[in-house]
């Protein structure tokens, strides 16, 4: 008789520790890893302070959506769609740029901010189209298990953050020796994780903060924690188009660039009219 081969791991094909800049390690950009896990284009994981600490000043976007989730302290924010105020730990801030919008943000007084910022390339039909700004609170967030289901749907857990293609981002905590299995749905080619903090073992490897890149596949992804461990998990279908980059857009031809561009530079000198 046989024996029933069980079937290899998904295995990793791509693991970065990032680069340090001052304020927050950039763990993926279009000339690393950015085009091999597309719509998904940047990720950060920032550690800024108040005191003496960076701030995010207004600064524009077009083309993309950024999604940040704070895992400690509160953020000040402010954006050119009208919007001020404050999320903190466990908040997500949804900012679809398409066209073009400026947004700035900063560590609120006495705190120390800790997160990941993502930058994701918007499907062709909106990334020239309306700026949306959301400010969501922790219970905003549904939950499926050890997962917030920050963008789209896991298991029964459905996101008010809809991305117009098939995509997933969660926040994931395990505590020491649990286990946790993530299948992704159908369609979603593109998977990957970044560590905040802890050790995570999955495919074979044992993972420290740092990202980490599957093989584009829709099978299973197995995850074990050696320690209490928390991290960020997306899969999607793969984004179809080229990624052309401007300073802070990221469009899918030359030509949407030149538009997204213009219109930022049009909204930068209303600010600056308005001051």
């Amino acid at each position: 008789m046989n024996a029933v081969l069980k079937p290899a791991a998904r295995q990793i094909r791509y693991r970065s520790q990032g680069s340090q800049r001052s304020w927050f390690t950039r763990l993926a950009s279009p000339a690393d890893v950015g085009e091999m896990i597309k719509p998904f284009v940047f990720l950060d994981d920032f550690d800024m302070e108040s005191r003496g600490g960076p701030r995010a000043g207004l600064h524009p976007h077009s083309g993309i959506a950024t999604v940040t989730v704070v895992r400690s302290g509160t953020i000040d924010y402010v954006d050119t769609g009208g919007a001020s105020g404050q999320f903190g730990a466990g908040g997500v801030e949804w900012m679809k740029a398409g066209g073009g919008i400026w947004h700035g943000g900063s560590a609120a007084p006495g705190q120390r901010v800790q997160g990941f910022q993502l930058w994701l390339a918007l499907p062709q039909e909106e990334e020239n189209g309306p700026s949306e700004s959301l400010y969501l609170a922790p219970g905003q967030i549904p939950s499926e298990g050890p997962a917030r289901v920050v963008i789209g749907q896991y298991g029964q857990a459905r996101s008010p953050l809809q991305y117009a293609a098939p995509l997933n981002y969660l926040h994931v905590t395990l505590k020491a020796g649990e286990s946790w299995s993530y299948q992704p749905p159908a369609g979603h080619q593109v998977a990957w994780v970044a560590l905040a903090s802890g050790k995570l073992h999955v495919s074979d490897a044992v993972l420290g903060k740092e990202i980490a890149v599957f093989e584009e596949s829709e099978a299973a992804l197995d995850f074990y924690a050696e320690h209490d461990t928390e991290f960020v998990l997306g899969s999607a279908a793969k984004h179809p188009h080229e990624l052309v980059l401007g300073y802070y857009s990221v469009h899918s031809s030359a030509a949407a660039l030149r538009r997204g561009e213009a219109r930022i530079q049009e909204l930068g000198r209303q600010l600056r009219l308005a001051q």
